[in-house]
């Protein structure tokens, strides 16, 4: 199974679509998995070796004991683009993975062609909310916390009609590790990257969603204005974009990395 070791911590990964293409890293959200990425690997596949990981606490990667960062994760990245060396990527995150892309982007902006952050923020507001989440999931374990999650992922009209992705969206939040949700809890509630966002060089797309109540559109609005040259795209979704939306969210994100 394709695991590697990257910044002391076991990551799994995949990849998938044209061996020999540009390299597309994917980067998905807090309480999720690779999987997340699935709608949109076809698409992406076309023209990208897309590449896409667990980050630690997630999924099939290790849990890492402790309080984390956003430049934890960020350097898990860099450390798998060296692993798989790859000097160069195209870079997608979501929510927790576009923290990871600010990061990645204004610390080694060499790695970083061209650059996709959705439903994300630069700093979070109100950290007593993010200390009621990591306290309930001590408690009580995911399942304290997971029905509340669902709903600000994803709009009440998108749970209606599809009952089968909230199951599945479910499923992955409530296998996540509480301890390792809630040092990645910790590492969103305390990030503040606004200072560098303005050193970020790479053509930038953001995405947001106009009923995300997680990371609201002036979250992403802020971030377009801080990126010098960034574009801004709103969709009509809640937090996750890409899994309420997936052929949107896809055709904005591939006409801008095909561009």
């Amino acid at each position: 199974m394709p695991w590697v070791r990257a910044n002391g911590v076991d990551l799994f990964y995949r990849m998938d679509g044209t061996p020999d293409g540009p390299a597309l890293l994917l980067s998905h959200s807090l309480g999720m998995d690779l999987a997340m990425w699935a709608p949109q690997v076809p698409v992406f596949g076309e023209r990208f070796r897309v590449v896409r990981y667990d980050g630690r606490n997630h999924g099939r990667s290790a849990v890492v004991p402790g309080a984390c960062s956003i430049e934890d994760l960020g350097r898990d990245a860099l450390a798998l683009l060296d692993a798989l060396h790859l000097k160069r990527v195209h870079f997608c995150g979501l929510s927790q993975g576009g923290m990871v892309g600010m990061w990645l982007s204004s610390h080694a902006p060499e790695r970083v062609d061209r650059l996709v952050l959705c439903n994300t923020a630069a700093q979070m507001d109100a950290p007593a909310v993010w200390n009621a989440r990591i306290e309930a999931v001590r408690r009580g374990g995911m399942e304290a916390v997971a029905e509340g999650v669902l709903e600000r992922w994803f709009t009440a009209g998108f749970r209606a009609r599809r009952p089968e992705v909230i199951a599945a969206a479910r499923r992955t939040l409530v296998a996540t590790d509480p301890e390792g949700y809630v040092a990645c809890c910790g590492a969103i509630r305390d990030q503040d990257q606004r200072a560098s966002l303005p050193s970020i060089r790479a053509p930038t797309l953001v995405i947001a969603g106009r009923s995300d109540a997680a990371t609201p559109p002036a979250k992403g609005h802020a971030i377009a204005e801080a990126i010098p040259g960034a574009r801004l795209v709103e969709l009509d979704t809640a937090h996750i974009s890409n899994l309420e939306v997936p052929e949107e969210f896809a055709a904005a994100v591939a006409g801008f990395l095909f561009g």
